[in-house]
């Protein structure tokens, strides 16, 4: 699979996980917490783009392309979660805050104190999206990859 060939399955996972969590989510009414419906638009994403790429995956070895694809998928992941918490960075700084201060003593903390806790909770979540992206993108695109090759393609 051509290095063209990956990324364009990196992008066509992210703009159908994308439409897909905006349709999911609309019937949804939940405030921070991770919704499930990300994690299940991320899984059928990866899954039509396996199904779509099926035979330029299995053009080498399918672990290996799917690695490709899931590795370059995960930094993409992880400049998309820090860059969305730069852009809401004032709430999203209030409520790791927020949670903080209602399950810790933090009276005697100092602004680097409350630095350390904010990076440590931004490295968290992105960490967290990361390692969603290559299990659930790993996953996908494994399994809808594994679709046979019609008689016309062989």
């Amino acid at each position: 699979m051509k290095f063209s060939d990956v990324i364009l399955a990196v992008a066509s996972i992210a703009v159908i996980w994308i439409v897909l969590d905006f349709v999911l989510d609309l019937p949804m009414n939940h405030e921070w917490e991770y919704s499930v419906d990300s994690l299940v638009s991320l899984l059928v994403s990866a899954l039509i783009v396996g199904y779509v790429f099926a035979g330029k995956i299995r053009e080498e070895s399918r672990m290996t392309t799917i690695g490709k694809i899931v590795v370059i998928g995960g930094f993409v992941m992880m400049f998309f979660t820090m860059i969305g918490y730069a852009a809401v960075s004032p709430h999203y700084t209030n409520l790791v805050d927020e949670e903080f201060r209602n399950s810790t003593s933090t009276s005697s903390w100092t602004n680097a104190d409350w630095f350390a806790n904010e990076q440590m909770a931004l490295t968290y979540n992105t960490a967290i999206n990361v390692l969603e992206v290559l299990a659930l993108g790993f996953i996908g695109l494994y399994l809808g990859s594994m679709r046979k090759p019609s008689a016309k393609t062989k």
